[in-house]
């Protein structure tokens, strides 16, 4: 079947936005011509991609269908343009990485801020997201790069991962507000308090709830939020036990806070590094993950 790229491409833009007169200003053309392109590109397929409203529009389920290949696919041709663009020195490149607010603050800023002195030409665009939506990001072409937690159900067998990092998480808690054990808790003990931790779209949030299952245990959060950086002012202001990765602690010199000790022993997790395998990373980004797993 014979379409133009250009109608894709409107397509892309209108499931994006779920808007065609957003699309028509992304695209700089009317919005006329964005309506036009979407009519033709569903007689050229036989098949209806939008159901059409007032002001927005939602996928059908064969727009859906369509859309997670088309995605990946505009992506991976921007790339492929950025690539061209690249002038052969390494001082004309790009770095594209993804990361979640926390690993951002607490471990990348130091490898940032080493690579942009030794590579200063090099833009550096940095997408932040949750673990989860990072290896989405990777998954389609939209970032070089990604470092995340592990265990991540989002990596995907195509990605390459290299360990940069292993850390333990923690339990901690300003004592002025609650009376907790000089010696060990056991995790059905600290069920007995108000438990602070990251939403459930994390994978910390999943692997603290599989944790706790796995001891036959129900957890129910007081608080989820979606920054560890929250999550340790909350604590040291009394409101419940903060669940964090022992990184974040160090970086709390206020003193104010303690970790828990517990008689269940955790399993430790891991910080990696990931990029698709069948995408030839840049010069940027192989230096990039060469200063972070030497």
């Amino acid at each position: 079947m014979d379409i133009n790229y250009e109608l894709y491409k409107v397509f892309y833009y209108v499931a994006k936005t779920l808007s065609f007169s957003e699309a028509a200003a992304s695209l700089y053309i009317s919005q006329s011509a964005v309506s036009q392109s979407i009519k033709v590109l569903e007689g050229n397929l036989n098949q209806t991609l939008f159901l059409r409203s007032t002001k927005k529009v939602s996928l059908t389920k064969e727009g859906e269908l369509l859309f997670k290949h088309i995605e990946p696919a505009i992506n991976l041709i921007s790339r492929g343009e950025n690539q061209l663009l690249e002038a052969s020195a390494l001082g004309e490149s790009q770095l594209r990485l993804g990361a979640s607010d926390t690993i951002c603050r607490y471990y990348l800023v130091p490898f940032l801020e080493d690579f942009h002195r030794k590579y200063p030409k090099i833009h550096i665009k940095v997408t932040n997201g949750t673990s989860f939506q990072c290896a989405k990001m990777l998954e389609n072409n939209e970032v070089d790069i990604i470092v995340t937690n592990s265990p991540n159900s989002s990596l995907i067998n195509s990605m390459h991962i290299e360990t940069v990092l292993e850390f333990n998480d923690i339990f901690i808690v300003n004592k002025d507000f609650f009376e907790v054990k000089e010696e060990s808790l056991s995790l059905e003990e600290l069920l007995s308090y108000p438990i602070l931790m990251l939403t459930k779209y994390s994978t910390t949030s999943e692997f603290l709830h599989n944790l706790f299952l796995q001891h036959s245990l129900d957890l129910v959060p007081a608080v989820e939020l979606s920054s560890n950086d929250l999550l340790i002012d909350l604590a040291k202001i009394g409101l419940g036990i903060a669940f964090i990765p022992d990184f974040c602690y160090g970086k709390d010199s206020s003193n104010r806070l303690t970790p828990i000790t517990l008689k269940e022993t955790l399993p430790s997790r891991k910080l990696v590094a990931a990029y698709n395998e069948n995408i030839p990373l840049s010069n940027a980004a192989r230096y990039f993950i060469e200063q972070l797993t030497n």
